[in-house]
């Protein structure tokens, strides 16, 4: 139990052997300050636990260690249910994350994207009348050219 506890360890940190019962694992789960989880785990040595120099020696000293290790595993439990109830927090909190991650993406895409049907009409309109712009220009300078003619 002692080599567990001293050797379990996340990002450098032991996690069982006290440093997180003392010094809280910090985790940012929203965009804004404040929006975060304090995670303590209960120390899980042997002597904390009170389970270290057990004996079973006599009957009095067998029921004693049976009553300790049933002490020990509820506080385990009670431990374990604590983890259990952080760890449905942080689920929830990415399938949050998720979806406004999605909405984000949705809305900047309704934003940036463009309609190509109506563009397309847009673009065609303009180009059409700015073709009957070129065609009426030419037509009307066409027009001096003819009534020189008839003058000659």
């Amino acid at each position: 139990i002692d080599r567990i506890a001293n050797t379990t360890e996340f990002n450098t940190k032991k996690l069982l052997n006290g440093d997180v019962a003392t010094t809280a694992l910090n985790f940012q789960i929203g965009a804004n300050t404040g929006q975060s989880i304090a995670v303590t785990i209960a120390t899980a040595t042997t002597a904390a636990l009170t389970i270290n120099g057990i004996s079973v020696g006599s009957h009095t000293l067998a029921n004693q260690a049976i009553a300790s290790i049933d002490e020990a595993i509820r506080a385990i439990s009670t431990s374990r249910a604590s983890l259990g109830a952080i760890q449905n927090r942080l689920e929830h909190t990415i399938a949050n994350l998720n979806v406004a991650s999605e909405n984000l993406a949705a809305s900047e895409s309704r934003i940036r994207d463009v309609d190509m049907a109506q563009e397309m009409m847009f673009f065609t309109k303009t180009q059409i009348l700015q073709q009957a712009g070129v065609a009426m220009l030419a037509q009307a300078n066409m027009a001096p050219q003819s009534v020189l003619q008839l003058l000659r």
